[in-house]
């Protein structure tokens, strides 16, 4: 076959053959192939012909995962920090990170970050992941782009049921200082996408059994393409007649539209295959604060163990964490702590105690839940932990903690990082260390060589 082409798999696999030789006798990468003399293409996926779904068969090596965790209202400065004139690996532990001291050496802080554009010290993680410059577009006062997560889903995701996760608290009404937003995550057009709100919803999202027919799931995705390709060929005629700046709007539209083909596309891929068995009970619904918190944390360690999601995020709820340490102070008064201390600081450094005990839970438990070949789920994740503001309405020097063994990160170190340095830099950088191919993203101007091991 010296002359021939293969096809790629993206091609369409019912690509007419024009010749009547066929050949399906060897199996190549689990696929069988029709040959011509001219061409070597991909059969359709059929069961008979030896095809199983991706969820039937664990990758040959644990896949690298992406995870995103946002708090708001942002940190205690004095107490959270590492003191930046002593950086390296033998700096000495805050207060506020005390709970994280047996985790020493599997997490770096990182200093000096921040996204160049926020001037909002309201909107908390709305732009955390993206970078983006709300007044990029003229004449309208917001403005978003994608964000991290979504870059790594249009990759990490290609084979898993969900492309990604969002995950926020159970209070639909708390921004708990996230700003406006459905999640941390936006699309590709900067539009928010949609998130599970408590363990419940999200318990619900990765476990709970498709009880439709098949044949009745078949009938509505059927239906769904059909109202789709009307208004796409509705679109497509108006959009003749159209000046230039109401066409720049109808491609806006016409993203939108290639979001819910890829969604639908996603659906029917995995059509049939049964969710996963649950590795942990069903939460029960009323629970919130430190617990809530546990359990998203729990739910995330199940969606990597079922290898349902490959990238993550989790908007945290901090003012139902205060009220469950029976703090009084308002969130956003313990954020202005300076002003008044008493109260609202011992409001804040508790805070603070609260969520590093959380994340030092949620490190014991990526350590310790196995991979198939015996790694831990540690040693194949990236994950960062931070806010964009650091505290009241300062939006410099971003407080970002980097942990995980998946992206080739610097760990064990207090990383203070040059003058000026974006917070999309550490974004890029983790992007490229999980594999994701990104020249640049957000406001970035390259990566972040104080954080490469």
């Amino acid at each position: 076959m010296a002359n021939s082409q293969t096809l790629s798999f993206n091609q369409s696999p019912y690509a007419i053959v024009r010749s009547s030789k066929y050949c399906m006798n060897a199996p190549l990468r689990r696929r069988r192939f029709l040959q011509s003399s001219t061409a070597l293409i991909a059969l359709p996926a059929l069961e008979s012909l030896g095809f199983r779904p991706f969820a039937a068969a664990a990758p040959a090596a644990p896949p690298k995962r992406l995870i995103f965790l946002g708090f708001g209202w942002g940190i205690t400065e004095a107490t959270w920090y590492p003191d930046i004139k002593k950086p390296g690996a033998d700096y000495e532990l805050p207060v506020g990170l005390k709970p994280l001291a047996r985790h020493k050496a599997d997490f770096s802080v990182v200093q000096g970050l921040w996204n160049k554009y926020s001037n909002e010290g309201h909107w908390g993680s709305t732009m955390w992941l993206t970078g983006a410059n709300r007044y990029a577009q003229p004449g309208q006062s917001f403005h978003n782009s994608i964000s991290a997560d979504q870059v790594a889903a249009a990759q990490l995701g290609l084979q898993t049921r969900f492309s990604s996760l969002q995950f926020n608290g159970s209070q639909t009404g708390d921004l708990s200082g996230h700003g406006p937003g459905l999640s941390m995550a936006w699309d590709v057009s900067g539009k928010p996408v949609g998130g599970q709100n408590g363990p419940v919803a999200a318990f619900h999202r990765l476990f709970a059994k498709d009880t439709t027919p098949i044949e009745q799931q078949k009938a509505m995705l059927a239906q769904k393409r059909s109202v789709l390709d009307a208004v796409l060929d509705n679109a497509k005629a108006l959009q003749r007649g159209l000046a230039k700046s109401d066409n720049a709007k109808l491609e806006e539209y016409f993203q939108g539209i290639r979001d819910i083909e890829t969604r639908l596309a996603k659906e029917e891929q995995w059509m049939g295959v049964p969710q996963p068995k649950a590795p942990l009970p069903e939460p029960k619904p009323g629970v919130n604060g430190k617990e809530e918190i546990k359990l998203m944390y729990d739910l995330m360690i199940a969606a990597m163990q079922t290898d349902s999601t490959r990238v993550m995020t989790f908007r945290q709820p901090v003012n139902t964490l205060l009220t469950a340490l029976e703090i009084k102070v308002h969130p956003h008064d313990m954020s202005h702590y300076h002003t008044t201390l008493g109260e609202k600081l011992d409001a804040s450094q508790r805070r603070d105690l609260a969520q590093s005990e959380l994340l030092a839970g949620f490190l014991d438990k990526l350590k310790a839940t196995k991979e198939a070949d015996g790694t831990s789920l540690f040693d194949h994740v990236a994950l960062a932990y931070g806010s964009n503001i650091r505290t009241g309405h300062e939006l410099s020097n971003c407080p970002t903690i980097i942990t995980g063994r998946g992206a080739g990160l610097k760990l064990g170190q207090s990383i203070v990082a040059p003058k000026d340095t974006p917070l999309c830099n550490v974004w890029l950088t983790m992007l490229h260390g999980v594999g994701v191919k990104a020249e640049r993203h957000g406001d970035s101007t390259g990566v972040l060589k104080e954080i490469v091991a």
